[in-house]
């Protein structure tokens, strides 16, 4: 048998037929305004179709990606805190995907198309969360290659580094998955191809201005985003004692929203049905109502959680960590020391894109090496950069 026979098993064409036919007559039921399987769209069609729809072999395909097995030791929030029921982001991802598909049901929206955005959506989140982003960002301007945005690079890490050849909307719903702060109502804003896409992706990566989703269903997984993490970070924060039963919460949102996390989820989702427009006019939508105890919430929350000084005390060491850790992978580069860490565990390792090997600079490939750290990785070889190395030596 030739090694390049194929030995994937295919349906019998009956029977592929007759699924794929069950498939449309699902799809038939959907709102009008739902993105249906015959619309994904792919750069290159590699593989030949079987008994899974487009966007459901897009979700396999992220599950199966070296970047989502990394999600296990990301931060979500509560950096450099040691407690085993905190979320991090494998947790996160796989509440915006129930949450999301939960709305999607209601609304009949494409739920395959929903669950591959949301495990996908924050690939591209590096050690330390959101500081960990601005530390980064700022040496990537240093070093000339632009800021640094997580949405970008969760694309740029499906898309290039692991050349996973997803469809159009599912890269465009995780790259428009944030920025959700001061969004009350959101329609979709159709991307016609991957010229337009491309675009797009270079926008972002300016910051130059807000992005909608191309499809519904991208809306849905960035409210569910905002659903997802709002009560958590709150039940997270009692968990660890950073607020407690008697802190008291903003009575603008507590009024509305409730104060526990499953009262908040409950709350949002079903403002969420009852004011979005899924047969007509096309948009996710809260209440104005709604959006303002969301806005008192989150204003808590940045003054409370975030920006609390029991997180922030070690930033300051954070950023000599990625300044250090930059440097030092750098001139491993530019001195080609093929024993770096650098080689071995990313450009050498055979599931790296030939593609993008090709094309990166050094100082790309050193920001997409630190992106795809997960905290302890991070941590580990920056004590390999800064501590000498001791060596065993016997007496003889």
């Amino acid at each position: 048998m030739s090694p390049l026979q194929d030995h994937r098993r295919v349906p019998e064409p009956g029977m592929f037929s007759s699924i794929r036919a069950q498939i449309g007559r699902q799809e038939g039921l959907l709102s009008p305004c739902a993105t249906i399987s015959a619309d994904a769209l792919r750069r290159h069609n590699r593989v030949r179709d079987d008994i899974r729809t487009p966007y459901s072999r897009d979700a396999d395909r992220i599950i199966h990606t070296r970047a989502y097995s990394r999600y296990i030791d990301k931060t979500q929030v509560f950096y450099l805190i040691e407690n085993d029921h905190i979320t991090h982001r494998v947790i996160h991802v796989q509440l915006v995907s129930r949450i999301a598909r939960t709305i999607g049901r209601s609304l009949r929206l494409n739920e395959d198309l929903i669950e591959a955005i949301a495990l996908g959506h924050d690939i591209g989140h590096i050690p330390y969360g959101h500081f960990g982003e601005k530390c980064l960002s700022r040496l990537c301007e240093q070093y000339g290659i632009g800021k640094f945005f997580h949405n970008v690079q969760s694309v740029h890490f499906l898309d290039r580094i692991e050349d996973c050849d997803l469809t159009l909307q599912v890269l465009d719903g995780i790259l428009c998955h944030n920025g959700e702060a001061e969004d009350v109502r959101i329609r979709p804003e159709p991307c016609p191809g991957w010229l337009a896409f491309d675009k797009k992706v270079q926008d972002a990566s300016g910051g130059t201005r807000p992005i909608r989703p191309a499809t519904i269903e991208g809306c849905v997984v960035k409210f569910a985003d905002t659903i997802a993490y709002i009560g958590r970070d709150l039940q997270d924060a009692r968990e660890i004692g950073l607020i407690d039963e008697h802190t008291p919460l903003p009575e603008e949102a507590t009024t509305v929203l409730g104060s526990s996390n499953s009262e908040i989820i409950n709350t949002l989702i079903y403002d969420l049905l009852e004011n979005s427009d899924t047969a007509g006019d096309n948009f996710i939508s809260y209440s104005r109502e709604t959006e303002n105890a969301l806005i008192a919430l989150r204003r808590f929350s940045r003054r409370q959680i975030y920006d609390n000084e029991r997180l922030t005390s070690e930033r300051e060491k954070i950023e000599r960590m990625y300044a250090t850790l930059f440097a030092t992978c750098l001139d491993d580069l530019e001195q080609e020391r093929t024993s770096a860490r650098i080689y071995t565990d990313f450009l050498r390792t055979g599931w790296i894109s030939s593609r993008y090997l090709d094309t990166a600079t050094p100082a790309e490939l050193v920001r997409d090496y630190i992106a795809g750290m997960t905290d302890r990785y991070f941590g580990r070889r920056f004590r390999e950069c800064v501590i000498p190395r001791r060596v065993d030596q016997r007496f003889g």
